[in-house]
């Protein structure tokens, strides 16, 4: 549920802290990184959606789809690093000239790099590449996340050019995951789970939700990965879904929900889980079955062929039955039932209601509806799944019992 810090992992997180956990190990035989073979396969079929949308162009800055397309780590500035993908040919890289080492040192495909001196103006310098390559009044894909000053700068020095929403193209490639990709969020979530299974039976009285937090993290860096966010919830914060800024320690008969992931190679895991610190009453036992039932719901309905939406339609029509809402409203289910996941925490498409996009085989994401009560308790119940030809399978398995959540 929590929306990840950074695909770049601890650089992108410096706030989070951790403690030694010098009794764990690394987990055995990690998956390699994503390849150059890889990377070109994801250029390729881009180009191939660009040339069946009559798209001539893409641009791509900073950001997990750079990642995707070129293996390019960096971060967004006023100053442009940007890679120009055409619907044939090799790509282009823009970046400043002093800069230019650095970006090579990722940049993990063949790419003809362009340099602009501080001052001058870089969005000329790709309008010029552009030009170069007949494509100075073609239709222009924009990466959904460019900041504005991107396709404003590039207008501004090449009027002719049509500019459009690249979304088709990059979702057409980035929403379904090869085997490598699955293997890096499958090994993500397994240290993930591992953590959890360290940290829970370390929860102690008095505890406050950065002190849960900094054995989690601990656990995960041991394990192999990078700590992306730690959501510690406790008692009436857990009523809502991103947390309280009020004081918290935890506290016999409270509930403690926790909302954690990491990354491994950029790719993402997010796994919540929710028990009680001592005897849990019938009131919170009751309401984390209907959770843990509504989770399995969402499971039941993600076919392939289906449409998003309706995964939360599944499990909303379910605690609409039991007394909860109806739709958004509280007591119930706030928020959507789940969100896409790769190199991003949160990636399209979500499962909310009205997503119409049909699941397919490759697909992942976050199945979490959870029950909120507030001045109360909340609880979360948080795994993700991929999607395959034979329907959904988990990354992780879900939790067995309030006593037993990880």
């Amino acid at each position: 549920m929590f929306m990840a810090l950074g695909a770049a992992g601890l650089a992108a997180a410096p706030g989070l802290t951790w403690a030694a956990a010098p009794d764990l190990a690394r987990l055995p035989d990690p998956p390699p990184p994503i390849g150059a073979a890889e990377r070109q396969a994801g250029i390729a079929k881009a180009q191939g959606l660009m040339r069946q949308l009559g798209v001539s162009a893409l641009l791509v800055e900073p950001g997990s789809s750079l990642i995707y397309f070129t293996g390019i780590r960096w971060s967004r500035s006023e100053r442009l690093t940007c890679a120009i993908i055409p619907a044939e040919g090799e790509i282009g890289i823009v970046t400043p000239f002093f800069e230019e080492p650095s970006v090579r040192e990722t940049l993990g495909v063949p790419a003809q790099v362009r340099t602009w001196q501080e001052d001058e103006d870089p969005l000329a310098l790709v309008a010029g590449w552009l030009r170069d390559r007949k494509m100075g009044s073609g239709v222009i894909g924009i990466e959904e996340t460019d900041r504005y000053f991107i396709p404003d700068g590039l207008k501004r020095n090449l009027p002719g050019a049509n500019l459009r929403n690249a979304a088709p193209v990059v979702r057409g490639c980035r929403m379904i995951k090869s085997p490598a990709e699955l293997a890096l969020m499958q090994r993500a979530t397994d240290i993930t789970m591992a953590a959890y299974r360290y940290t829970i039976p370390r929860i102690a009285a008095g505890m406050r939700p950065g002190d849960i937090g900094a054995i989690m993290n601990g656990a995960t860096v041991a394990l192999g990965g990078d700590p992306e966010f730690s959501l510690i919830l406790l008692g009436e914060a857990a009523a809502y879904p991103h947390g309280s800024g009020k004081p918290q320690s935890v506290t016999p008969g409270e509930v403690v929900l926790m909302d954690c992931g990491c990354n491994v190679w950029g790719y993402q895991s997010d796994v919540s889980r929710t028990l009680v610190f001592g005897e849990p009453t019938a009131r919170q036992r009751l309401v984390w079955s209907h959770v843990q039932r509504g989770q399995q719901l969402a499971f039941e309905a993600a076919r392939v062929g289906a449409a998003a939406g309706s995964v939360d339609d599944a499990v909303r029509g379910y605690y609409t039955s039991l007394g909860y809402g109806p739709d958004y409203r509280l007591p119930g289910l706030s928020h959507r039932t789940g969100h896409g996941i790769g190199l991003d925490g949160h990636e399209p498409v979500n499962l909310v209601r009205g997503e119409t996009t049909r699941l397919a085989p490759g697909m992942c994401f976050s199945d979490e509806p959870g029950i909120y009560i507030p001045g109360e308790f909340g609880v979360r119940l948080e795994d993700c799944f991929h999607m395959t030809e034979g329907g959904p399978v988990w990354f992780s398995q879900p939790s067995k019992s309030i006593e037993q959540p990880a």
